[in-house]
């Protein structure tokens, strides 16, 4: 009946609360739990009419504008009740959780200082603290914040998580290897390829350098190469590169550029070149089409490489299913097609006639990480159907694996 009475009041605009405040409360707390957000709202403030200090009320009302993305009327509410009453830790919780999602990182902050005073050494409020020191990018006192957090509540299991992504992104700096192999169903020796890299992580972009090192065709040689990502605005970054070698097994120069940019509902495209120059220069022109939806990344590649008699194609599907981070994932890739941007050598002077070789292939990719994301790991197999460029019409099969290792530090 009470129930009835507060509803019915509402419903002809009465502006004080008639009825039992706690069995409204209840009510209105199934309304905002059962997706009737505004008519828990309106309930909540109809009670609140008559009793305005029921801080359980405002708190919680401060609670549904911020789930609603009513951040200022969330904190007008949160700010009357610790006005009044300062003791109460989860309207703090509460107060500090609405600043940081209306991205307001400096202000949570702030409150967060301020509810450390009533709450010394509270191992939730100094989270949200680091939180807020993370969101005004100052990583490293966000660390040291949690770190004081484990150093007396060891336990704190979102700290001994968060820790482990604050090192994660404060990781600059990162050491590779990679080796694989080519097995050939023909009467050829397997082809062996090795890189190590090393990767710096900077305000304007990631800088890759490597060493690659292939010893195929009794021969073994090397190519200097360094890859950068710079960032050059909001949605826009840009890939560059350059390679040297003095082996026949590589190009003499490696050289390409390539823009990213970011497109709305999870979409990405890309457009660039890559140049490859042995006795003569092979340009090569490629795009990407990727799109990410939930854990799951779609991407499409292709490379047009004209020639004399004609430009040749090929392209390649990728789906990648990831998990716990962008390093632990799933990989599956189909191709058909040849590119020489992918079949690195010396083409003798028969670049025209080797860009129109048919191949097909697929790939299986497994990547990991340890527990604290320092070291990844990662495991590919795949099979191609090449033909024979001294053999047209003939194919032979590529079997192939690899292995990787990736180390993070500060």
């Amino acid at each position: 009946m009470a129930v009835l009475l507060f509803v019915c009041a509402l419903s002809y605009g009465q502006e004080v609360f008639e009825g039992d405040p706690d069995k409204a409360f209840e009510t209105a707390r199934e309304l905002a739990f059962n997706k009737q957000r505004k008519q828990a709202q309106d309930t909540l403030l109809l009670i609140l009419t008559k009793y305005p200090d029921y801080h359980d009320i405002r708190s919680f009302l401060g609670s549904t504008y911020s789930w609603d993305g009513a951040y200022k009327k969330a904190k007008i509410e949160f700010e009357y009740v610790l006005k009044n009453s300062p003791e109460r830790l989860d309207t703090w919780e509460a107060a500090i959780k609405n600043e940081l999602w209306s991205k307001s990182p400096f202000s949570a902050l702030e409150m967060s200082q301020k509810a450390l005073k009533h709450f010394p050494d509270n191992p939730d409020i100094l989270y949200l603290k680091a939180s807020a020191e993370a969101a005004s990018n100052n990583h490293e006192e966000a660390l040291l914040t949690v770190a004081s957090i484990l150093k007396n509540h060891p336990d704190h299991e979102k700290s001994i998580t968060y820790k482990s992504s604050l090192i994660d992104e404060l990781s600059n700096n990162a050491i590779g290897v990679r080796s694989s192999v080519d097995l050939y169903s023909e009467n050829f020796d397997p082809m062996q390829y090795y890189t190590v890299k090393y990767v710096r992580q900077t305000k304007y972009g990631s800088i890759h350098s490597k060493v690659n090192l292939s010893h195929r065709f009794a021969s073994t040689g090397a190519q200097f190469e360094v890859d950068m990502y710079p960032r050059i605005t909001k949605g826009l970054y840009a890939y560059a590169n350059l390679g040297i070698s003095n082996s026949f097994l590589y190009p003499d120069f490696r050289y390409g550029a390539e823009l990213y940019k970011s497109l709305p509902k999870g979409f990405e495209a890309s457009l660039g070149f890559r140049a490859l120059k042995y006795s003569t220069t092979t340009t090569i022109y490629t795009g990407s089409a990727g799109w990410y939806t939930g854990n799951s990344y779609w991407s499409f590649r292709t490379y047009i490489t004209p020639g004399d008699s004609g430009a040749s194609q090929s392209g390649e599907l990728n789906y990648r299913k990831y998990r716990s981070n962008a390093d632990n994932y799933f990989s599956i890739a189909a191709g058909i097609g040849f590119s020489p941007d992918i079949y690195r050598f010396d083409f003798e002077g028969n670049e025209n006639s080797i860009i129109n070789l048919q191949s097909q292939k697929l790939n299986l990719g497994y990547y990991f990480t340890t527990n604290n994301n320092k070291n990844s790991w990662g495991v590919q197999a795949g099979v191609s159907h090449q033909e024979i460029s001294f053999d047209p019409g003939s194919y032979f099969w590529i079997y192939s694996l690899a292995l990787s290792w990736d180390m993070k530090f500060r």
